[in-house]
């Protein structure tokens, strides 16, 4: 507006003079112009203003909410900020630490320290407050445009930090064990992929086993021990129909005799002492899924009663209950152990053998097919490549004769754990006999233990050859110690090794 005095001076809203000349013929329209532009600016200014303060609520709130103290100071130590948090620890109120100098109120403290050396510090214990706590506290210098303006603190009572880690510790030990729970609820973890081979054999009873997958009679899987038959049955609930339901298994041979009912069926609370609540069985928590049996051959003439009652009604009773539980389960067993010798000794039930050889799954020692070494070397290397971070490329030819030619005992199990046992150590990209070697024991000729195998002399031959060739190996060197050691010719030796196709 024009000043009263002056015409040509314009007071604006603020009221700071401004002089700049008025329009002769259009005086009015410009001074409602110029007022218009400054009331803007001064709307913008508030809206600002308002903004900022917005702003800074919010992260007072935010502030505020955290649990940890919060301390912050200006660069020459004045107390600008505390949360609520820090009055809650220390005791000491807002309105008397806002405005003190932390130089002088904590020169020990960590915001002190960031102040004196523009430093960040990080984990450093100190007491706070009257009453000493022991906190934990972080520092940090506040840089605006390359220039230190202040620094901030948060810190946490140590009390706080050791309740967190005891339900930290709480939480590991309860995850743990529902991982133990999850794996032991659905704990089917291989597939068919998992298992290897090229023989006819082995292609025979995969054959078998995956039309077992696709019904829901009870299969009975049998082989030595080390042959996959847990492997089989693993594969065989996960292509079935219940592959989203539990796979609950139950080694009958390591359970003791006086536990494996309850273990299979379940008890009552105050079923016998010690039962202070009721527990699920294998059995209930089978429901809807599988239950493999392994080393059923082991499982007593009275469970074995019970386990028929089971298999003919899908239904039983909780130890120390009175109540009948049915459920829907497929059953699966395993066992390294000749059942129907065991029938025909009176040692196993010949109307359970029945109800659970529906489906008969018999897994062939390694030695009978033998072509399935190869291919499963290179697909254990590529496994142990990727658990010991080694590179190994494969096995010499040498070293895969020797382990195609060693008779295996303990199947895919012992083969697994020579080639870890040679991987573990071995600095080479390649397996060779000398890394091998050691790891295979002695072949137990017959007749030299306390018992003689009675068999044909062909046979003891093909034995005698194939030791001394593990030994030895199958080099030209080798195959020249073995011969020695046979107390036979070279040429001898390869016409005998020519009859077995081994040359």
């Amino acid at each position: 507006m024009p000043a009263a005095d002056h015409p040509d001076m314009v007071i604006d809203l603020a009221g700071k003079a401004e002089t700049c000349p008025l329009p002769p013929d259009n005086g009015v329209a410009f001074l409602n112009r110029k007022a218009a532009e400054m009331l803007l600016a001064h709307l913008r200014e508030l809206e600002q203003l308002m903004e900022a303060r917005r702003v800074k609520g919010e992260l007072q709130a935010i502030l505020n909410a955290v649990q940890e103290g919060i301390e912050v100071a200006d660069a020459s130590g004045v107390v600008k900020y505390v949360n609520h948090a820090f009055t809650r620890i220390t005791g000491i109120p807002e309105e008397r630490r806002v405005g003190e100098n932390i130089l002088e109120a904590s020169p020990n403290g960590a915001l002190a320290r960031v102040l004196i050396s523009q430093k960040s510090v990080t984990g450093l214990r100190t007491k706070v407050g009257g009453a000493g706590v022991e906190v934990i506290s972080n520092a940090s210098p506040i840089v605006v445009d390359s220039k230190i303006e202040g620094g901030v603190v948060v810190f946490q009572p140590m009390t706080d930090l050791l309740k967190l880690m005891e339900e930290l510790q709480n939480s590991n030990t309860l995850i743990e064990n529902l991982y133990a729970r999850i794996d032991q609820i659905s704990g089917a973890k291989y597939n068919f992929d998992d298992l290897v081979g090229q023989s006819r054999l082995f292609r025979n009873t995969m054959e078998i086993a995956k039309k077992a997958a696709k019904s829901d009679s009870t299969v009975l899987i049998s082989g030595e021990s080390g042959t996959g038959k847990e492997i089989y049955a693993h594969a065989i609930h996960q292509n079935s129909n219940r592959r989203d339901k539990p796979f609950i298994k139950v080694n009958c041979a390591a359970i003791p005799e006086s536990l494996l009912e309850s273990e299979f069926f379940g008890y009552e609370k105050g079923a016998f002492t010690g039962a202070v609540r009721t527990k699920l069985g294998k059995v209930e928590l089978a429901n809807g899924g599988t239950l493999f049996l392994d080393e059923i051959g082991d499982m007593s003439l009275f469970l074995q009663a019970k386990l028929l009652r089971f298999l003919q009604e899908m239904e039983f009773e909780r130890v120390g209950g009175t109540q009948t539980v049915k459920v829907n389960v497929r059953v699966v067993t395993a066992t390294n152990r000749d059942l129907r010798a065991m029938v025909r000794n009176g040692s196993f039930r010949e109307d359970l053998y029945y109800r659970l050889n529906v489906v008969e799954l018999h897994i062939q020692p390694l030695r009978e097919r033998r072509e399935d070494i190869p291919p499963l070397v290179n697909h254990l290397i590529f496994k142990f490549n990727r658990k010991l971070g080694k590179k190994v490329r494969g096995v010499s030819p040498e070293a895969m004769q020797l382990l195609v030619d060693y008779d295996w005992p303990g199947n895919v199990r012992e083969l697994e754990n020579v080639l870890e046992r040679a991987m573990v150590v071995v600095e080479a990209d390649e397996l060779t006999h000398k890394h091998l070697s050691q790891y295979l024991r002695p072949l137990d000729v017959p007749g030299t233990g306390p018992y003689v195998e009675v068999m044909p002399l062909e046979r003891m031959e093909q034995i005698m050859l194939k030791a001394a060739l593990s030994r030895y190996g199958n080099t030209l060197e080798g195959k020249k110690k073995a011969a020695q050691a046979l107390n036979i010719s070279l040429a001898t030796l390869y016409n005998k090794l020519k009859k077995l196709n081994t040359v």
